[in-house]
């Protein structure tokens, strides 16, 4: 591995290990969920596991809580902490160019040939992957700073055709909120904003789940 791979690996390793996530002894926690979008408001409970397996409840089958059920499906596994070489392993990484901003752009070989990522100030800023017949692209604008990794704040998604790069469906913008709950910080808000509607999910009443009693 030349000298260029080797310092590209390390600079998306540093800034992949500074994602915030939920550690060993995470507890999993209990939520009242509302989700809101134009004159629809849907209320359910979500629990998520010290597993991180999940629940939606107290709602009924329909829309709703196939929305609600895919942001907490959303929540739980960007939480759960990987092995950096359990996930890139069979990558390579090449430097690319340097944005004005100091956005550092790594280019993926090996298993992930293709994909591309930037690097800024340690953190993911892009994510350009193919994943399951489209290529997802991420731009993240701001971040939460926890003191134990950083966690997305503002972040758009656009999802294209990876042979034709010809978008397919509508660019999304983000907007997330947390708050540090027992010493984890967990989602409390998201809003979800395309150019036809908007949606928002607030999660409140956030309840650790109490540990399991040694015998």
């Amino acid at each position: 591995m030349t000298t260029v791979q080797t310092d590209a690996r390390a600079l998306f390793r540093a800034a992949y290990e500074n994602r915030y996530t939920w550690d060993e002894n995470f507890p999993g926690y209990t939520a009242d969920v509302t989700y809101r979008e134009g004159d629809k408001t849907y209320n359910a409970k979500c629990r998520i596991n010290p597993d991180f397996t999940f629940d939606v409840f107290d709602i009924e089958d329909g829309e709703g809580k196939k929305a609600i059920h895919g942001q907490v499906w959303e929540i739980a596994v960007h939480r759960v902490r990987r092995a950096f070489e359990a996930t890139h392993g069979e990558n390579t990484f090449t430097l690319g160019a340097t944005d004005p901003d100091g956005s550092v752009e790594l280019l993926v070989g090996g298993k992930g040939e293709g994909d591309r990522y930037k690097i800024r100030n340690n953190e993911v800023s892009l994510v350009h992957r193919h994943i399951h017949g489209v290529v997802v692209t991420i731009n993240t604008f701001s971040s939460h700073d926890t003191g134990s990794g950083y966690l997305s704040h503002r972040y758009d998604s656009i999802y294209s055709d990876p042979k034709t790069g010809a978008v397919k469906g509508a660019r999304s913008e983000f907007e997330d909120l947390y708050e540090e709950i027992g010493g984890y910080y967990i989602l409390t808000s998201r809003t979800i904003k395309t150019e036809q509607h908007t949606s928002e999910f607030s999660f409140a009443n956030v309840r650790l789940l109490e540990p399991a009693s040694v015998a």
